[in-house]
């Protein structure tokens, strides 16, 4: 079988270039010694230049980070192909139909061997819940929204989804609110989903009608201008996928940013190929999602992944007016 991962070398010759553009089922990386005209068929492009301008991620040597994504894709190859195919068509269309794209390849991955292989050797956990998984105060035209599971780091359960929702329709439904300020309680602000409710769902076809349907990201973006996301600590699979989908981005410094979901068998499931490649585009979502690396705060800041780094004594203290520039 033809292997799902393709390296091109873009200092060598053209005509990779253009073989790269009919690469549709193959995850295609460009290398360059130095950044240069984007190459329209890659899904990511690498370069030995140090903070290079976006797309481009740089790296110490290139062909071996090239070769390290080229073992991951073939590790996972229906996750890895699924997401660059996700972020290539995503280009083209609104935030609301890149989540309906995203969740149907997410519900079929959800019924593959990969995924299902990870959860049957994944530990067992024991649900955690909380009577009130997300805290809402109002204050004016302000209203500040809280995470509260601080004893699993936030994890993202269904409670927590559908209570973020809830106070989520709230501001979208009053035009008197003028300032949302999204938190976490507790060291992070959010460690992504939560593992004890991971293949919970045996029908992937409901569990894809039931992310569209109580979708946070969906609401984030209909009130985006008026939301500011506190980041802190870990910043996990939705714990950025729905940050990203806000107005303004503040970080703590020791904000860490990762996307797991490919270890997983999966793709980003909370919305991040739509949030994500809006603040730094698609071939950099790709080699964030595909490689599993942590963004320190200072890197997500380069990026463009979040808009201040900034000490927060108190992570659930009421934003400043902020707009996003």
């Amino acid at each position: 079988m033809e292997s799902p991962f393709v390296i091109v070398d873009l200092d060598r010759t053209a005509a990779q270039e253009a073989e790269a553009r009919d690469r549709r089922d193959r995850v295609v990386v460009g290398v360059a010694a130095e950044p240069r005209d984007v190459v329209e068929g890659c899904d990511i492009l690498l370069t030995g230049v140090p903070d290079p301008p976006g797309p481009w991620v740089g790296c110490a040597d290139p062909r071996a980070t090239a070769r390290q994504l080229g073992r991951i894709v073939e590790s996972r190859p229906a996750a890895s192909v699924a997401l660059v195919q996700v972020l290539r068509m995503g280009n083209g269309l609104s935030i609301p139909d890149r989540l309906i794209l995203e969740s149907l390849a997410y519900s079929t991955l959800q019924g593959g061997a990969a995924f299902r292989s990870w959860l049957a050797a994944a530990p067992r956990r024991t649900p955690r819940p909380a009577e009130t998984p997300v805290r809402l105060d109002r204050d004016g035209a302000r209203l500040s929204i809280t995470l509260d599971r601080p004893w699993v780091r936030n994890a993202f359960d269904a409670a927590t989804r559908d209570a973020l929702c809830e106070a989520l329709e709230v501001a979208v439904a009053d035009p008197s609110i003028d300032r949302v300020g999204l938190y976490g309680n507790g060291p992070a602000f959010c460690s992504g989903g939560d593992l004890a409710e991971f293949g919970a769902s045996r029908d992937p076809a409901q569990a894809h009608l039931v992310r569209v349907h109580r979708s946070p990201g969906a609401l984030l973006h209909r009130c985006a201008p008026r939301v500011t996301v506190r980041l802190h600590g870990a910043c996990v699979g939705a714990g950025i996928e729905l940050a990203a989908f806000a107005g303004r981005v503040v970080a703590a410094p020791d904000t860490v940013i990762r996307l797991p979901e490919i270890g997983m068998g999966l793709i980003p499931g909370a919305g991040g190929t739509a949030s994500i490649p809006v603040r730094i585009g698609r071939e950099r979502t790709a080699y964030l999602a595909l490689s599993g690396v942590e963004l320190s705060a200072g890197e997500a800041l380069r990026w463009g992944l979040v808009d201040e780094i900034t000490d927060m004594d108190d992570v659930t203290a009421e934003p400043q007016e902020v707009v996003r520039s």
